[in-house]
Formats: C-alpha cells, structure tokens, sequence
C-alpha cells in the first residue's frame, strides 16, 4: 500500500501543480526537495536520537546543496537528486538507524521519489519547464 500511495500521491501533486501553474516558477520542484529532505531529520526528532539527527544532517545538507545548485544551474540536478533520493530511501535502514521513522516511510518515500523524479524529467524534456535559468 505504500508504494501505491507514493504513486498516486506523487502524480496528484504534479497534476494539482501544474493546473494552478505552481510549476512555472523553477523553484517549485527544488523546493519539493528540499522538503522531503528535511523529513528525516524531522523523524530524527520525533525519535529522540541526536545521533540520528546527526547523520541525517549530512544527507540532508548534500540533497539540499544538490536542489541549490540545480535550481541555479539545471533542474536536471533537481530530477537527479529526487532520483537519488528515491534509491537513499529504499537503503536508509542500512545506513543510518533512526527510531522515528515510521515502518512504511521508506516505500512510501521512495516510491513518491522517484515518479517525481520521473515527472519532472518529463516536464524538462518536453520543455514544459526550462531547465535552466532564463
């Protein structure tokens, strides 16, 4: 159920973006990242593990960096990172251990990652998004 959440999720954003035009400005979909990014250091919190909160500050400052550069640069950037974050989510339990992430996150997250990627990959490659800054 999770995956199929992520899914369907992932594309009522992207649908509910484009209709009201959220997605003409660039910074929508680095924004998005940025976002997810920052939920694991959230669950960090809610688990009550510095240590966890530590870790997690690395990746999220590293996805982070990524949606900068991408929003200044290429939001190509900005589908590679959604990607990766995608793939991170599905191996998160094996690099950080944090007690607040819920059990279903991962599928969750990961599956909404990468059909967003996927969508704004799409988006840029039909250009109805420029990929760089005008």
């Amino acid at each position: 159920m999770p995956y199929l959440v992520g899914v369907v999720l992932a594309v009522a954003v992207a649908i509910f973006a484009r209709l009201v035009k959220l997605d003409r400005d660039r910074a929508f979909y680095p924004t998005v990242m940025i976002v997810i990014a920052l939920l694991y250091g959230l669950f960090g919190v809610i688990g009550g593990s510095d240590r966890a909160l530590a870790a997690e500050s690395v990746f999220i400052l590293a996805f982070v960096a990524a949606s900068v550069v991408g929003f200044k640069r290429n939001l190509w950037i900005v589908a590679a990172a959604l990607f990766a974050h995608g793939v991170f989510d599905f191996f998160h339990g094996l690099v950080i251990s944090n007690p607040g992430v819920p059990l279903w996150w991962p599928m969750f997250c990961g599956t909404y990652d990468v059909v967003a990627a996927v969508v704004l990959g799409w988006l840029l490659q039909s250009s109805r998004i420029g990929a760089k800054p005008v």
